[in-house]
């Protein structure tokens, strides 16, 4: 049995973190799901702007349409999630909408303005017409208000850039509130989400600064510490009332779990983060990693382990994990503003019709 399959079977969801035409016309989509029991996958504006700028695949749709980069990108983006999204449509029905979703992201420069990211969320769930499509929202300060708005429109939300289970418990709980006002309002209260924790900047961030004996250990750390508190939310009184009247639970997933320390194992995260009732959304070459080799090894405990020791030893060491949370969630949101200023950038100049040769 492939390890892929025993993760799958543990109870957690692998998810690819790709995706570009090439992937949909080889048919290596269909092969990761049939044979690495891939159950979904991820987007973001990075991925989007390698996957146009790197390949020629987007080329030809590309070519002759100056004017509005953003409009072009959506069509572009949503053509293919809808083809991703109908590959996943049996595992979705299988699993009641627990399993087999695809992420599109609005766009980063609505970050700050809650009321045009609702706005977008809505437009964009109404072009794909696809049930298994979440809407990624970051879980910023800003972010919180458009995801528990969403929700209440009955929109599936993947609450992205979230690096703490301070985080990820304010978004679970703007999830449960647009949940509540679903429910007082006579609403269907079963809007499924997914809360997104990254995992590997962590580790990235303070190279060269780690105590000793703790290199790589931070974003596991923190892993085990939201897994905890994720537990604990899911048998408060808080979340039994809501489930008691039909709720589901808000998954927690892990992001950017592919190994960025040459010097680690190209499996470190994926092994380490093995838990039930968790999303492991993964590069491609992690996930062949992990098919060809990976072993699970104990995984997250469900009372987070050692993790409050190795973060006690991290702010002893003048490295405390709840303000550089908050630097790296801004840093990814800027980071996204500057993936996605170079994809319209890059469609741009795709969309430019080539000038005739001299004397054709």
């Amino acid at each position: 049995m492939k390890a892929t399959e025993q993760l799958h079977n543990l109870g957690q969801s692998l998810w690819l973190d790709n995706i570009t035409r090439g992937l949909l016309d080889s048919g290596t989509l269909a092969h990761y799901i049939a044979d690495f029991s891939v159950t979904g996958l991820t987007s973001n504006p990075s991925i989007f702007d390698h996957a146009i700028r790197d390949t020629t695949f987007y080329d030809d749709a590309i070519r002759g349409r100056p004017g509005d980069a953003e409009k072009l990108f959506f069509e572009l983006a949503i053509e293919d999630l809808s083809r991703a999204a109908d590959l996943f449509l049996p595992i979705y029905e299988a699993t009641n909408g627990t399993d087999g979703w695809v992420s599109l992201e609005v766009s980063p420069l609505l970050a700050y303005d809650p009321a045009r990211t609702l706005a977008a969320a809505r437009e964009l769930t109404d072009s794909a017409k696809r049930l298994n499509l979440f809407i990624k929202i970051p879980g910023t300060s800003h972010g919180l208000t458009a995801i528990e708005n969403a929700i209440f429109d009955g929109i599936p939300v993947n609450v992205t850039l979230l690096f703490s289970a301070d985080q990820y418990l304010e978004a679970a709980h703007a999830y449960m509130r647009g949940v509540r006002r679903r429910i007082d309002a006579d609403l269907e209260p079963a809007v499924h989400s997914v809360a997104s924790i990254f995992i590997s900047r962590w580790d990235k961030s303070v190279t060269g600064r780690e105590p000793e004996g703790l290199k790589d250990r931070l974003g596991i750390a923190i892993a085990g510490q939201a897994y905890r508190a994720y537990r604990e939310l899911l048998v408060s009184p808080e979340w039994r009332e809501l489930a008691a009247k039909g709720a589901v639970p808000q998954r927690l997933l892990w992001a950017s779990t592919g190994t960025k320390d040459p010097a680690a194992s190209d499996i470190l995260y994926v092994s380490a983060l093995a838990a039930p009732d968790t999303v492991n959304t993964m590069p491609e070459a992690t996930l062949h990693a992990f098919a060809d080799h990976g072993k699970l090894t104990g995984g997250l405990a469900a009372d987070g382990g050692d993790s409050e020791e190795v973060l006690k030893r991290f702010a002893h060491a003048g490295i405390h994990a709840h303000r550089l949370a908050d630097h790296l969630q801004r840093e990814g949101a800027d980071g996204f503003v500057e993936s996605w200023k170079d994809l319209m950038r890059c469609i741009e100049s795709k969309s430019r019709p080539v000038p005739a040769r001299a004397g054709a």
